[in-house]
């Protein structure tokens, strides 16, 4: 018997509009989904003892995280009646104002999805070994190219 294939969930840098829209168009083809639900997690400019948060360096041991992801996605099928599921998390640098989480989930009828979303995105939140550092306006920092 084979290993299953664990899917690589984490993506280098911003979760960009052009990802999100490509999702969405090649979900036109699954004529048996009702519904689609997305969350999107954006980095926020908190404010910390006074300095503000420009990015967040996010880290994770890869096989580790996908793992976890997985273990997720899967648990979301056992327990709602979706027909896709999808999480993709930054790795990398992103700054203020751009996404850093996807999750996209599709069903027959659109409470399942909802529902699913929802509970992927708390699992992801308390389990996900997925780090971030935030950097500040005071720090000097070469911003990493994210193409």
């Amino acid at each position: 018997m084979s290993e299953k294939k664990i899917k690589n969930s984490l993506v280098e840098g911003p979760i960009t509009p052009e990802k999100i829209a490509t999702s969405i168009a090649h979900h036109q083809v699954k004529t048996n989904i009702g519904g689609h639900d997305i969350f999107l997690g954006q980095v926020r400019a908190d404010v910390i003892d006074g300095k503000t948060v420009t990015a967040i360096e996010y880290s994770a041991y890869d096989e580790m995280a996908n793992k976890v992801f997985d273990e997720i996605r899967e648990a979301a099928f056992d327990k709602f009646d979706l027909t896709c599921g999808h999480i993709y998390h930054s790795i990398g640098i992103v700054k203020a104002g751009e996404l850093c989480l996807f999750v996209f989930t599709s069903s027959k009828h659109r409470a399942m999805a909802f529902d699913a979303t929802r509970y992927i995105t708390e699992e992801i939140k308390a389990k996900v070994p997925v780090f971030g550092k935030e950097i500040f306006d005071d720090e000097t920092h070469q911003w990493k190219v994210n193409n």
